[in-house]
């Protein structure tokens, strides 16, 4: 379980290391702001899950905090192919939970049918080498 904060999001770098690493899950626990997060919020988890062929975990904040902040929400669990396996609604401010199946031997065949790991180009990239 590779874990990190919202923000890191934005940095694929730390989810590959956390890949390279043995990461088979990501976990990005989030506070992120309606506006960011109705642009963005989606779309980088996916994209995470993606380029890591691991399972992402996105808890998130909800609702207002103050006069001048609010949460984005939509936590959810994303599948290493980028699907939304299980989702918490956003009409909503009440606490609530995501549950999904987590699938190891699907995680694998997903790593196996399409080894990107193995592809990648560490000659041009040194500082992503193993």
């Amino acid at each position: 379980l590779g874990l990190a904060v919202c923000y890191d999001l934005r940095f694929p770098e730390l989810s590959q290391v956390l890949r390279q690493r043995g990461a088979q899950l990501l976990c990005y626990p989030s506070a992120f702001t309606e506006s960011t997060g109705a642009a963005h919020w989606e779309l980088l988890l996916r994209t995470r899950a993606v380029e890591t062929q691991t399972y992402v975990f996105a808890a998130a904040q909800i609702g207002r905090h103050s006069a001048k902040r609010s949460s984005y929400g939509d936590a959810m669990i994303v599948d290493p192919w980028g699907t939304v396996v299980a989702r918490c609604s956003r009409n909503t401010t009440e606490p609530a939970l995501a549950v999904a199946e987590i699938n190891l031997d699907y995680l694998d065949k997903v790593r196996r049918e399409m080894p990107i790991f193995n592809h990648r180009r560490t000659d041009i990239f040194p500082e992503y080498a193993a």
